[in-house]
């Protein structure tokens, strides 16, 4: 679903890459975390991977085609919802939902249907018709959610997607993130909140300093730190220490 072969990427004016040599590869029906400490490089690589900048060497590829050599093709493949959404904020709840299902040529039967069920679990049903600057930053991240689900993508992307939800949002989302997997689909999104990850992601990552250097499921991740016992929490800080120095 998802593959990233060598991504590198160095800003202008840095000699030091923000993301080095990245290989990795994201399964269909996977729940896939992205950690790392601030400055790791999550957001860069999540950048490269919609589209957003382009890699100074590397190739990705999502669900069979490259994101440099299809983009169309590529960002029709993504839901994406970045770390701070960025809404159309004159427009009102619905009209922002309609213009993203023209965007992916979503049915007008579907997205009916498909607009009223996920306004339904995000309980924004009442306020869709509200110009979105009116909107709270939870309301607004519902709303972005909303409109990245609603081409039913194979692949759904979320930069700290936890953020700014209450907490039934924010466990009806991590129902409907599962159920989204378990139809075949990857969901790959990065966080901070390390419980979530350990509990709700069948595979992690973790980036520090630009660099990939732990990847697998958390039965593999304590087999390599030799304790059976260990939380994410503690294997994360173990091996990201060298980051506070």
């Amino acid at each position: 679903m998802l593959k990233l072969e060598g991504v590198s990427k160095t800003y202008r004016g840095s000699s030091i890459p923000a993301v080095q040599d990245i290989d990795l590869q994201v399964k269909p029906g996977e729940i896939f975390g992205f950690l790392g400490p601030n400055g790791a490089g999550k957001t860069t690589t999540i950048k490269m991977i919609v589209g957003l900048l382009q890699p100074d060497r590397g190739r990705i590829v999502i669900n069979g085609c490259s994101i440099t050599e299809e983009p169309v093709q590529a960002k029709a493949q993504i839901g994406y919802v970045p770390d701070n959404p960025d809404l159309y904020h004159r427009l009102t709840g619905l009209e922002y939902l309609n213009l993203i299902a023209d965007v992916f040529r979503v049915p007008q039967e579907v997205r009916k249907e498909r607009i009223e069920s996920l306004l339904k679990s995000f309980e924004l049903t009442g306020a869709i018709n509200d110009v979105v600057q009116s909107f709270s930053h939870g309301m607004k991240q519902k709303l972005a959610l909303t409109g990245a689900l609603l081409h039913n993508p194979p692949l759904f992307i979320l930069d700290e997607p936890m953020v700014g939800l209450d907490p039934r949002s924010s466990y009806l989302f991590k129902q409907m993130m599962r159920e989204h997997c378990d139809h075949g689909n990857t969901v790959f999104f990065s966080t901070h909140v390390l419980d979530v990850a350990e509990k709700f992601c069948d595979r992690v990552g973790i980036i520090s300093r630009g660099k990939l250097i732990a990847c697998g499921s958390l039965d593999e991740l304590r087999k390599e730190s030799k304790d059976a016992d260990e939380s994410l929490e503690q294997i994360f800080l173990e091996l990201t220490k060298e980051d506070v120095k």
